[in-house]
């Protein structure tokens, strides 16, 4: 019998129940916070609306809140469908991956859209660093780090190639210039940032420092790979 094996499973599945844990709770404070805001668009929401739902902030929160069954549900299907198939840590690549696309893809939506102005008011660059940090204040600078907060914390669970911190500061940084080149093109009447920039990719690095210890630092061996035979002992 493996001892090893049989006395490792349990912290390990304790571990996984406390981040479960702490996930919901977090979630729920979330929502309990700003749930006034979010009862606003609610009923546009539920009535398929798209004007005031997802062109919103409330509106894309609330739908987010609304699916986060529906990602768990993805998660634990393909979790399934990878450890029959043999994969090791079947889990966390499954959740990585929805965790990355949940994560992400609402607040660049919300990024993009569009201010009174669009395509009418041409587009405007601030290239000089720290100028517009001072203007953001609390929420600006706290939404700004969590645009790729999802990315730079599961991203690197997933890839191994991208299991180090000044690869991560690449990848938000990346992402953040793709987002403000896409508001100044698509003129959004919206201000393309370099501070903006800065924000992105230090959210991106600060989650992924969270995460360090579950980074997918080795390339996954399949668990029908026969073993090496151990040497016999002198």
């Amino acid at each position: 019998m493996n001892h090893s094996a049989s006395l490792s499973a349990p912290p390990r599945r304790t571990r996984r129940i406390v981040l479960v844990s702490l996930a919901i709770l977090g979630v729920a404070s979330v929502a309990f916070a700003v749930r006034r805001p979010l009862m606003m668009s609610a009923p546009r929401c539920m009535a398929g609306r798209w004007h005031g739902c997802v062109d919103t902030f409330n509106g894309v929160l609330l739908m987010m809140l609304v699916a986060l069954p529906l990602a768990a549900l993805v998660v634990w299907a393909l979790a399934r469908l990878r450890r029959a198939a043999g994969v090791t840590s079947a889990w966390r690549m499954s959740l990585a991956e929805v965790g990355m696309v949940y994560g992400t893809v609402p607040f660049v939506w919300m990024t993009m859209m569009s201010g009174p102005g669009a395509g009418i008011v041409p587009g405007r660059v601030s290239l000089v660093p720290l100028r517009d940090l001072v203007t953001m204040g609390p929420v600006g600078i706290v939404g700004n780090l969590l645009i790729f907060a999802a990315l730079g914390f599961f991203a690197p669970m997933r890839f191994a190639a991208l299991a180090s911190v000044p690869r991560i500061l690449a990848l938000g940084a990346g992402c953040s210039v793709l987002v403000e080149t896409a508001q100044y093109v698509l003129r959004l009447d919206r201000v393309s940032s370099v501070d903006d920039v800065l924000v992105n990719a230090a959210g991106a690095v600060l989650a992924a420092l969270a995460s360090r210890h579950w980074w997918r630092t080795t390339a996954e061996v399949p668990s029908d790979q026969p073993r090496p035979a151990l040497a016999p002992a002198d």
